[in-house]
């Protein structure tokens, strides 16, 4: 369908492609635009309305904007210069707060998380399920009667009713299928539990083959792998400098100062040089903090929280202004991934005081670190 152009919709069309631009140029309304008031062209950058722009201003007598005097190109210095001549030299930060890049260095979680009772329940219940809606098991086609893998099929049968290893005693087939779930505090739905009937089934299977076949070993239960523990060495000494601790959570690096006789942690950050981006400043931070044996990934190149930090006594500041120096800062951090290495201490910097590193949990680093500290970081740490 075509519209008109007496239409009330190709008028208004016509008025905003004809206002919109003076409007957003002048700042006017766009009524004021439509009324005929506004009898000023739009400059284009095209070299015949230049032109044309050229010879009207040079034919009217009215006063424009052109008549006022150009404005100077600012200028610019970086170093000193005459008396009377140039601009300060160039700084980072404002007058009262410098800049810092901060890194908040990670390890992800190698592990799957602890499952709650109620998981633990339910994933039970869905394999209970399957046993009800599949197929029976056929023996035969698998197993040839009289063999000993059969043998040792109808004994475990006899055992759990079921051709599955890990769902406890139950059938899904008979008067009794129905009730699948289980009691509460019900051994079969943990997951230590499981593996012990997964270890069990596997060692039987393999003695049960062995004794026909003549060959038993001494040592059955060795022959079996069974899964390692979740729980690693590192975790029962206590070990905050190993990466190996904590796997189904993630750590932080965090290292301990010491300045004076006051002692407290700290992520690592440095202050940003000019010409320095928060990147290259937060690598840097690593390299004089944790040593150059840390293989790291920063993730972006944009900060993911930051902190601003003043003196609190204001007679310091008072005199920091006086002296013209700065009496805080503005921390910006920055998030990184670590990939392979680990700290070295020794070939940190020793001006920067540094005495133990520790990779903790959000709750750890929240119990080590300054109440004030801990506010202004929290947020940026996963709950996980």
């Amino acid at each position: 369908m075509q519209l008109g152009t007496t239409s009330n919709g190709a008028r208004r069309a016509v008025a905003l492609l004809s206002a919109r631009p003076i409007a957003a140029e002048l700042g006017v309304c766009r009524t004021c635009a439509q009324s005929g008031l506004l009898n000023i062209k739009r400059q284009r950058g095209y070299a015949t309305e230049a032109a044309n722009a050229a010879a009207a201003t040079s034919s009217t007598t009215t006063a424009t904007a052109t008549d006022l005097p150009p404005v100077p190109p600012a200028s610019f210095s970086t170093g000193s210069t005459q008396e009377g001549e140039g601009v300060a030299p160039l700084t980072v930060g404002t007058k009262t707060h410098g800049i810092k890049a901060g890194l908040l260095i990670s390890r992800t979680p190698r592990i799957t998380r602890d499952l709650t009772s109620f998981e633990k329940a339910f994933f039970l219940y869905q394999r209970r399920l399957n046993e009800r809606l599949a197929l029976p098991f056929t023996k035969y086609f698998y197993y040839k009667k009289g063999t000993p893998q059969d043998q040792d099929y109808k004994r475990k049968i006899a055992e759990r009713l079921t051709p599955s290893r890990d769902i406890g005693r139950y059938s899904g087939y008979g008067k009794e299928a129905w009730n699948d779930e289980l009691l509460v505090g019900a051994p079969e739905s943990e997951t230590a539990h499981q593996i012990e009937a997964l270890v069990k089934d596997a060692q039987k299977s393999d003695s049960t083959v062995a004794e026909n076949d003549g060959m038993k070993s001494e040592n059955e239960e060795d022959e079996i792998p069974k899964p390692l523990s979740r729980v690693t060495e590192a975790d029962l000494k206590k070990d905050y400098r190993s990466l190996d601790r904590e796997l189904q959570r993630t750590l932080y690096l965090v290292f301990k100062i010491k300045k004076g006789d006051k002692e407290f942690w700290h992520l690592p950050s440095v202050d940003i040089v000019p010409g320095e981006t928060l990147k290259a400043g937060a690598e840097r931070a690593l390299i004089s903090w944790a040593g150059p044996n840390v293989n790291t990934w920063i993730v972006g190149n944009h900060p993911i929280g930051h902190r601003i930090y003043t003196a609190r006594n204001p007679r310091v500041r008072q005199q920091a202004l006086e002296k013209g120096e700065k009496y805080g800062y503005k921390e910006f951090f920055l998030k990184g991934r670590i990939l392979a290495g680990q700290v070295d201490l020794t070939l940190a910097k020793p001006e920067l005081g540094i005495t133990d590193f520790r990779w903790l949990t959000k709750e750890e680093l929240g119990a080590v670190v300054g109440a004030g500290y801990w506010s202004n970081i929290k947020n940026m740490l996963g709950d996980r």
